[in-house]
Protein backbone atom coordinates (compact mmCIF):
# COMPACT_ATOMS: atom_id res chain seq x y z
CA UNK A 1 0.00 0.00 0.00
CA UNK A 2 1.17 3.44 -0.76
CA UNK A 3 1.33 6.23 1.87
CA UNK A 4 0.42 10.17 1.29
CA UNK A 5 3.01 11.68 3.52
CA UNK A 6 1.57 15.29 2.30
CA UNK A 7 -1.32 14.36 5.11
CA UNK A 8 0.91 13.35 7.89
CA UNK A 9 0.04 13.93 11.21
CA UNK A 10 2.51 13.19 14.29
CA UNK A 11 3.22 12.81 18.03
CA UNK A 12 6.47 13.43 19.78
CA UNK A 13 7.11 12.19 23.30
CA UNK A 14 9.90 13.83 24.86
CA UNK A 15 12.30 12.75 27.24
CA UNK A 16 11.10 9.57 28.10
CA UNK A 17 13.38 7.73 30.84
CA UNK A 18 14.78 4.98 28.38
CA UNK A 19 17.51 3.79 26.00
CA UNK A 20 17.18 5.11 22.59
CA UNK A 21 18.43 1.75 21.19
CA UNK A 22 15.64 -0.22 23.14
CA UNK A 23 13.02 1.99 21.44
CA UNK A 24 13.96 1.45 18.17
CA UNK A 25 14.06 -1.94 18.68
CA UNK A 26 10.16 -1.61 18.88
CA UNK A 27 9.68 1.20 16.10
CA UNK A 28 11.17 -1.30 13.75
CA UNK A 29 8.37 -3.40 14.16
CA UNK A 30 5.18 -1.34 13.79
CA UNK A 31 7.01 1.05 10.79
CA UNK A 32 4.92 0.60 7.67
CA UNK A 33 1.93 -1.46 9.64
CA UNK A 34 -1.58 -0.42 9.67
CA UNK A 35 -2.64 1.80 12.76
CA UNK A 36 -4.84 -1.18 14.21
CA UNK A 37 -2.35 -3.90 13.20
CA UNK A 38 0.54 -1.41 15.03
CA UNK A 39 -2.30 -1.79 18.40
CA UNK A 40 -2.18 -4.92 18.68
CA UNK A 41 1.85 -5.58 18.34
CA UNK A 42 2.20 -2.90 21.27
CA UNK A 43 -0.29 -4.32 23.25
CA UNK A 44 1.31 -7.98 23.52
CA UNK A 45 5.14 -7.24 22.96
CA UNK A 46 7.01 -8.01 26.43
CA UNK A 47 8.86 -5.03 26.25
CA UNK A 48 8.66 -1.63 28.49
CA UNK A 49 9.10 0.50 25.95
CA UNK A 50 5.86 -0.46 24.42
CA UNK A 51 4.14 1.76 26.73
CA UNK A 52 5.29 5.26 25.72
CA UNK A 53 5.00 4.08 22.16
CA UNK A 54 1.30 3.23 22.34
CA UNK A 55 0.56 6.66 24.34
CA UNK A 56 2.47 8.20 21.20
CA UNK A 57 0.91 6.15 18.97
CA UNK A 58 -2.53 7.24 19.82
CA UNK A 59 -1.79 10.76 20.35
CA UNK A 60 -0.52 10.68 16.43
CA UNK A 61 -4.08 8.76 15.36
CA UNK A 62 -6.10 11.25 17.42
CA UNK A 63 -4.30 14.69 15.78
CA UNK A 64 -4.98 13.19 13.00
CA UNK A 65 -8.61 12.54 13.10
CA UNK A 66 -8.79 16.15 14.75
CA UNK A 67 -6.99 18.10 12.98
CA UNK A 68 -7.03 17.09 9.58
CA UNK A 69 -10.36 15.05 9.55
CA UNK A 70 -8.69 11.66 8.54
CA UNK A 71 -10.18 8.34 9.35
CA UNK A 72 -8.08 6.07 11.86
CA UNK A 73 -9.58 2.98 9.86
CA UNK A 74 -7.16 4.07 7.09
CA UNK A 75 -4.08 5.34 8.68
CA UNK A 76 -0.68 3.57 8.42
CA UNK A 77 2.38 4.10 10.55
CA UNK A 78 4.29 6.21 7.77
CA UNK A 79 7.05 7.25 10.33
CA UNK A 80 8.87 5.53 13.67
CA UNK A 81 11.75 6.87 15.25
CA UNK A 82 13.70 7.39 18.27
CA UNK A 83 16.34 10.38 18.87
CA UNK A 84 18.89 10.35 22.22
CA UNK A 85 18.06 13.01 24.43
CA UNK A 86 20.36 14.49 27.23
CA UNK A 87 21.55 11.79 29.71
CA UNK A 88 20.71 11.93 33.42
CA UNK A 89 24.51 11.52 35.18
CA UNK A 90 24.79 9.79 38.23
CA UNK A 91 27.65 9.22 40.31
CA UNK A 92 28.63 5.95 42.09
CA UNK A 93 31.20 5.02 44.94
CA UNK A 94 33.87 3.04 43.74
CA UNK A 95 37.16 1.31 45.18
CA UNK A 96 39.61 3.99 47.30
CA UNK A 97 37.15 7.14 47.12
CA UNK A 98 36.93 7.65 43.41
CA UNK A 99 33.76 7.64 41.90
CA UNK A 100 32.16 6.17 39.13
CA UNK A 101 30.24 8.40 36.47
CA UNK A 102 26.50 6.32 35.44
CA UNK A 103 24.76 8.19 32.27
CA UNK A 104 20.93 7.30 32.33
CA UNK A 105 19.82 8.10 28.88
CA UNK A 106 16.40 9.88 27.46
CA UNK A 107 14.65 9.32 24.32
CA UNK A 108 12.47 11.52 21.98
CA UNK A 109 9.79 9.27 20.48
CA UNK A 110 8.52 10.24 17.34
CA UNK A 111 5.38 8.64 15.35
CA UNK A 112 3.72 9.74 12.02
CA UNK A 113 0.75 8.41 10.72
CA UNK A 114 -0.36 8.73 7.01
CA UNK A 115 -3.42 7.74 5.35
CA UNK A 116 -3.01 4.86 2.98
CA UNK A 117 -3.69 5.73 -0.69
CA UNK A 118 -5.34 2.88 -2.66
CA UNK A 119 -4.60 2.39 -6.48
CA UNK A 120 -7.53 3.05 -8.68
Amino acid sequence: MAVDTTTEAKAIARYVRMSPFKVRRVLDQIRGRSYREALIILEFMPYRACEPILKVLRSAAANAEHNQGMDRATLIVSQAYADGGPSLRRFRPRAQGRAYQIRKPTCHITVAVAPAVTKN
